[in-house]
């Protein structure tokens, strides 16, 4: 192997076992999933769909893309008869872009949470494609509860009349009501959207509500909670599914990478076992731990709290100490989470008030609720100056190391 990546490597794998990683779209995949990832499908050029390909040579290509489809759609409980599944996008971004341009013409009014209140890039934000082909009319969160609020929703699509309405998250904390986005939906007479990607292996262990039942579309990455590689599923009610692999290909792009698809149909089967679903669960019992621990030290959280995996605490307002400091201290700790936004923050995004904080990780390496107090007071340590970063780094080594 070449000696400099190979070495490049080895210090990844290192800093990765070292490190107390609280970073909530980031997880650890299986050795099974890697081994997938790395397979020889990583070779096949499969443009086209199973059995409608562009090159020969995908008899197995074929079966591995309807299996993969197949175990998506067991793992969420729904029927092939009214869903229909596409694995073909590359990553999360580009699904959404797909997703958007099956169903709304360009131009047309989007409408997703403002990303500085929890949302997404590809939800409207100026800087994302999606707002410069569509017209995006972002909402907000209540001013004080700093929650969804159904009333303003309503509302706000009444004033703005979008095309399409998304609910996902990236940094709220609380369950959505899917049913009250249905009816807002249908009453504005808008698509209806599900971004799932930071929850998806949550609604797969039974750990969080499902969409599914009033979605039109629903979208996810597989390797945040799902545990898988890094690529991305759209999920359609039958009716759009011509629109949308249309739309996959040869809108937005050529071959499917089958080495991704191979790994995703991996992790797929994992999600479906008593274990996935006892990991699922721990992750949310160690959130609620954490943030309720983070409280007791003097953290706002906003929202209140959390009932996934992730949420965001105001570090500066707890500590006089920014998010893009307090990141740049803990990482010298070996303790990765990453500054963000909270709702209504007066700071640039590249210097926010907050820290935004996920289990997925650490409960992948084994992590469980009686560790959750050391570390909301290692954070603690660190964010107020009580200890120094390299104090800490041997205290969390050692415990990664115990994990």
């Amino acid at each position: 192997m070449d000696k400099e990546i190979a070495n490049l490597i080895t210090k990844e794998e290192k800093r990765q076992k070292e490190s107390l990683c609280l970073i909530a779209s980031e997880n650890f995949t299986s050795q099974a999933v890697r081994a997938a990832a790395a397979s020889v499908f990583f070779h096949k050029y499969a443009e086209g769909y199973p059995g409608k390909r562009y090159y020969p040579g995908n008899m197995w290509g074929d079966k591995l893309e309807t299996l993969a489809c197949e175990r998506a759609l067991k793992l969420f409980g729904l029927s092939p008869d009214t869903w229909h599944v596409n694995m073909q996008s590359l990553s999360g971004s580009p699904a959404n872009f797909t997703a958007y341009a099956a169903l709304v013409p360009f131009g047309e009014t989007i409408s997703g949470l403002r990303l500085d209140m929890g949302g997404h890039l590809t939800h409207g934000h100026a800087a994302s494609f999606t707002s410069k082909l569509w017209h995006s009319e972002p909402y907000v969160l209540h001013p004080k509860t700093h929650l969804i609020d159904y009333d303003m929703l309503r509302e706000h699509f009444r004033k703005v009349k979008p095309k399409l309405i998304i609910a996902g998250f990236t940094a709220y904390s609380r369950i959505p009501d899917f049913k009250k986005f249905r009816e807002l939906a249908d009453e504005a007479n808008a698509y209806f959207l599900v971004d799932m990607a930071h929850v998806a292996g949550l609604i797969a262990g039974g750990a969080h509500p499902s969409p599914f039942p009033y979605a039109d579309i629903v979208t996810t990455t597989t390797h945040k909670t799902l545990r898988g590689p890094r690529g991305a599923i759209i999920f359609c009610k039958k009716e759009f599914a011509e629109k949308i692999d249309k739309a996959v290909f040869p809108g937005m792009q050529g071959g499917p990478h089958l080495n991704t698809i191979a790994a995703i149909a991996v992790c797929l089967k994992e999600a479906m076992s008593p274990a996935f679903r006892r990991y699922a669960k721990q992750i949310v019992a160690n959130a609620k731990k954490l943030a309720a621990e983070f409280n007791a030290r003097g953290f706002p959280i906003m929202s209140g709290g959390t009932d996934t995996h992730l949420f965001l605490v105001d570090v500066l307002a707890a500590t006089g100490t920014g998010g893009k400091e307090a990141q740049n201290l803990l990482e010298k700790a070996g303790i990765l989470a990453n500054m963000n936004t909270i709702p209504y923050d007066t700071r640039k995004p590249f210097d926010p008030s907050g820290l935004r904080i996920g289990t997925p990780a650490i409960t992948a390496r084994g992590a469980k609720e009686s560790d959750m107090p050391r570390i909301a007071e290692w954070i603690d340590d660190v964010a107020r100056g009580r200890e120094h970063p390299e104090v800490i780094y041997k205290k969390v080594k050692t415990f990664m190391e115990g994990l």
